[in-house]
């Protein structure tokens, strides 16, 4: 096996679709006594206020789960995106050291796949409010906690896509 196949062969591992493969990660990683944290959105176009969220909630926890939002959520959420599929979103999150598991989901929330996961750890942008958290309650009501990530100054997608568009090449 060449180090591009290795390299492309262990990104493609942390990329899961298969819900039971999921819970087998979480039995393993829990007989350890790991702590587990959860981060989610769509990293349509992955930038450093992205990076900030992923290394904190990395930082809080032992082990990362992303649940990374599908095509079709991402487009019932923001219009004409996203701009990268899913596949190729969810291989770049992968690639990242700090993220263990990155999980596409379909649904309108990840609230299914917080209930999957069980996190003790629950990460989110700064532009979320705390009541408004999907799977907060569940999460704090077993002794979670929820971590709120400042944004960086000048890094949001949008503003990354309006400054492309207004830009002349």
């Amino acid at each position: 096996m060449t180090a591009s196949s290795f390299a492309f062969e262990a990104t493609h591992t942390k990329i899961l679709s298969d819900r039971s493969v999921l819970k087998e990660r979480l039995v393993e990683w829990r007989r350890q006594d790991l702590r587990i944290g959860f981060t989610n959105g769509c990293f349509d176009l992955l930038h450093p206020g992205h990076i900030k969220i992923i290394e904190v909630a990395r930082a809080a926890s032992d082990r990362l789960v992303v649940g990374l939002n599908s095509d079709s959520s991402v487009a019932g959420l923001k219009l004409g995106r996203p701009f990268m599929n899913e596949q190729g979103r969810a291989r770049v999150l992968a690639a990242l050291a700090a993220v263990d598991l990155v999980v596409i989901f379909a649904e309108e929330t990840p609230f299914e796949l917080i209930q999957i996961v069980h996190p003790s750890i629950l990460v989110k942008g700064g532009d979320y409010r705390h009541e408004k958290v999907v799977g907060r309650e569940f999460v704090e009501a077993d002794g979670g906690k929820m971590i709120f990530v400042d944004l960086e100054p000048g890094y949001s997608t949008t503003s990354i896509i309006n400054r492309i568009r207004s830009s002349k090449v």
